[in-house]
């Protein structure tokens, strides 16, 4: 990652200090509030620089759920901006809550996810990712190609021509990362340990009361949050 430009990304985060945050800093041994590292878990069936290993990928980006994924501005001084629309869209939306998460296996890696359907979760993600779509320069070639070979389907490759991802619209699904792709032997496991952490995580709905502004400044380092934009009106749902 060294050396890269700066990138961006609106995503979902928990309210800090939540013990859902405090959950994904600890399990991720990031803490994308304050960009510090964090002590995982000590688990005696998960060797501790195993932990650190399977949670690499996620701990570069933070603990998060994508609306809008990591772009290059298409201005280089456009961050202004970019907060500026992040605040209004925020201002105009009302708090809701989504379905309680469970702990479920996508494609060799382990996250949360709503429990249930969430239209108002995939409303959100859509709005995002059309609002700020005028501040994202076009993707690379290499980053281009790079999605490209994990095999797409048609309808996957026409979003990443159109949005540079594609995993957005009707093909996006909300989750928080826990885990990098695990064979299925080790991720049974790993979910045997995750399933009673997370247990009391997963028993009430999820509130989603903001947007969070990640950065990512195109060293080695991880994305930081460096703004959250609350929404405006009351907790609904």
């Amino acid at each position: 990652m060294s050396g890269g430009r700066a990138r961006y990304a609106v995503y979902f985060a928990p309210d800090r200090g939540s013990p859902l945050a405090e959950f994904g800093a600890a399990w991720l041994g990031y803490d994308a509030d304050s960009g510090h590292t964090a002590p995982q878990p000590a688990l005696p069936a998960l060797a501790a620089d195993r932990l650190h290993a399977i949670t690499a990928e996620p701990r570069h980006y933070g603990f998060h759920a994508t609306l809008k994924p990591p772009f290059v501005l298409a201005g280089g001084d456009e961050e202004a901006a970019l907060r500026s629309s992040l605040a209004a869209l925020a201002a105009e939306l009302r708090p809701f809550a989504a379905p309680p998460l469970k702990l479920t296996r996508l494609s060799g890696f382990l996250a949360l996810t709503p429990s249930a359907p969430s239209p108002d979760l995939e409303r959100l993600a859509a709005h995002c990712v059309r609002e700020f779509d005028r501040f994202r320069a076009p993707a690379a070639p290499a980053e281009i190609e790079r999605r490209r070979r994990v095999g797409l389907s048609p309808r996957q490759e026409e979003l990443l021509t159109r949005w540079g991802y594609p995993y957005v619209m009707d093909q996006f699904r909300f989750h928080l990362t826990l885990t990098g792709r695990l064979d299925p032997d080790e991720g049974a496991g790993v979910c045997r340990l995750l399933a009673p952490m997370v247990a009391p995580l997963c028993q009430a709905p999820l509130p989603v009361t903001a947007l969070t502004l990640f950065n990512h400044d195109g060293t080695d380092a991880p994305f930081r949050i460096i703004g959250r934009y609350p929404f405006g009106g009351t907790l609904s749902g």
